[in-house]
């Protein structure tokens, strides 16, 4: 699962890439999130059309604080990062630098959460922080990095608070978790995005966005809460690092 969500989290960066020629990073970044809500709200309808009654456990008010936050950081602040760091950052570079993300969940786990992990995780972390140091690095600015790129990492570390404040509700019902995490970050993006004057592009590339949303956050984050049940924030960021 965690894999799987992985490889559907990768696909985003690339193909994100070449929609930003079209939409820009805000609005794009809020119809990925409402890509992934309306999917998942479809399955979440089909399921109880078919199964009746809900086999998992309802969010209950001591849950919401944990899902607003998650929603905050890692449903509107993180993708606005990504997307517009995307516009100047190489799309293979952005790709590989996702995989701090698995660092700053870690990290995050371990200090925050007291979560443990062993020395083969320890190793990951320090060789992938100086994987991320290497393709920040950039001589040609007078700083010596690359704005984009701290922008990714940036992107990285809100995920990671995402996936930690997921992580003390991720034994709820996924498709509700990730349904209203998709539907309430898209709609504030969306609102942030008309703010600033943006214009929907044609139906076509709308349409698009939507459909990436849908498999690349939608499904992707709906598979990796399923993970961290039994693996841990901690362990599952590691195979999500594979991104």
């Amino acid at each position: 699962q965690a894999m799987l969500a992985a490889f559907l989290f990768g696909a985003s960066a690339p193909l994100s890439k070449l929609l930003l020629a079209e939409i820009s990073p805000v609005l794009l970044a809020a119809l990925l999130y409402l890509g992934s809500g309306i999917g998942l709200l479809c399955v979440k309808l089909m399921e109880k059309t078919v199964h009746g009654e809900q086999k998992e456990a309802r969010l209950a008010p001591s849950d919401w604080p944990w899902l607003f936050g998650a929603i905050l950081a890692g449903g509107v602040i993180a993708p606005i990062m990504l997307m517009t760091s995307l516009r100047h950052a190489p799309a293979a570079t952005a790709s590989l630098l996702l995989n701090f993300e698995g660092v700053a969940t870690t990290l995050i786990a371990v200090i925050v959460f007291k979560e443990a992990i062993g020395r083969h995780a320890w190793w990951g972390i320090g060789l992938i922080t100086v994987a991320s140091i290497l393709l920040s690095t950039d001589f040609t600015n007078k700083w010596g990095f690359s704005f984009s790129a701290l922008g990714v990492l940036a992107a990285c570390v809100m995920w990671g608070v995402d996936n930690n404040l997921t992580r003390n509700i991720s034994a709820k019902d996924p498709l509700a978790i990730v349904t209203v995490k998709g539907l309430g970050a898209g709609l504030v993006s969306l609102i942030i995005a008309f703010s600033l004057g943006n214009t929907f592009p044609s139906l076509g590339v709308t349409l698009l966005a939507l459909l990436l949303g849908s498999l690349s956050y939608g499904l992707s984050i709906f598979l990796f809460i399923y993970a961290l049940r039994g693996l841990g924030a901690g362990r599952t960021s590691a195979l999500y690092s594979t991104a």
